[in-house]
């Protein structure tokens, strides 16, 4: 095992099984590093970016509870590449420092699992990662899942699918990939658990 945690980029299309993976690594003993959830955490009511959010985006942007309202910011988003790139150099920096703290405190992990929904379409994360590993299924089978889980519409998941990288894209930027359809939780469990004992070499 190494002396430094390995670092594991993990990415997957919505509705992929991404955080099914995710939960299988931390059984095996990986800490995760979640960058939804981090951003999720700063624009909570009296979040880090709470305060820039609004001088950005106007009162509008915020919830009744002081956070942020992301069912709107996302459409704005979707609608608007230039609402995006604002959100994303406000939201970015904050979520690079989140992520810095809680690598410092993980010195004892044998892995960092590093969850990135947009790992492949930000071009910022490969340098800083040992391996990047995605989890693929066919965009039917994502809509179907998001729907099931979600309530949204059929459109509005393929709206969400088709900003994200495509599979080709992820696949291609991929050291391995889950190839996550048609198989039970147990199977994918097997898969997770050989390549995280090759990954760590102790297989």
């Amino acid at each position: 095992m190494s002396a430094t945690p390995l670092r594991i980029g993990l990415t997957g299309g919505i509705g992929s099984g991404k955080s099914t993976v995710a939960k299988l690594l931390v059984a095996l003993g990986a800490t995760l590093i979640d960058t939804d959830l981090l951003a999720r955490r700063i624009t909570l009511p009296g979040g880090a970016a709470i305060d820039a959010l609004r001088a950005e985006f106007g009162a509008s942007a915020i919830a009744a509870d002081g956070s942020l309202d992301r069912a709107r910011m996302r459409q704005d988003a979707f609608a608007d590449s230039d609402v995006r790139r604002r959100l994303e150099a406000i939201l970015h920096p904050l979520i690079g420092l989140e992520v810095d703290r809680h690598v410092a405190a993980a010195t004892r992990a044998p892995a960092l699992v590093f969850d990135v929904p947009l790992l492949v379409e930000s071009g910022r994360w490969r340098s800083r990662l040992d391996c990047v590993w995605v989890v693929d299924c066919a965009e039917q089978t994502q809509v179907g899942r998001v729907v099931a889980r979600s309530g949204w519409t059929e459109a509005a998941v393929r709206s969400v699918i088709a900003q994200q990288a495509s599979r080709s894209l992820r696949r291609a930027a991929a050291d391995a990939v889950f190839h996550n359809e048609g198989i039970t939780l147990a199977r994918l469990g097997d898969d997770v658990r050989s390549l995280w004992e090759r990954a760590l070499g102790t297989a």
